[in-house]
């Protein structure tokens, strides 16, 4: 391992989404979006969702829904309920996605679950920033 870099493991319920080595992985928690490199103070954080990315050999980015994430000084491990590639998104039910919760949030009836409709406003944003 270069002296710059850390492991980055990803996990969701139903596999091992990646795993490899990077120089700086960055995405949004709830206090805000961070950016961590190697020997970061250790820290748990809940993840919000938004654009996940990572630089190194394969600079990749991808759409992290939520989850939560243990960073120590040489690894990152995020254990997230979903997480999708680009090549994995259907950029039509996106939109479509993106769409509903917009007018379910400029139209609140009374019954609206307000918190449902911006987090899925949120999901369907991170897909379509993560396809741009």
């Amino acid at each position: 391992m270069a002296d710059n870099t850390f492991t980055i493991k990803i996990i969701t319920p139903n596999r091992v989404f990646y795993t490899g080595e990077a120089t700086m992985v960055e995405f949004n928690t709830t206090e805000g979006e961070i950016g961590i490199y190697r020997n970061h103070i250790p820290l748990t954080v809940i993840v919000k969702p938004g654009v996940l990315r990572i630089t190194g050999e394969d600079n990749r980015e991808a759409a992290l829904h939520a989850g939560f994430a243990e960073i120590l000084p040489d690894s990152v491990t995020i254990l997230a309920e979903i997480i999708e590639w680009p090549e994995e998104i259907d950029e039509a039910r996106a939109q479509s996605a993106l769409h509903r919760a917009e007018d379910r949030l400029a139209h609140k009836s009374d019954n609206l679950d307000v918190f449902r409709a911006e987090a899925a406003l949120q999901r369907a944003m991170a897909r379509i920033n993560v396809l741009k």
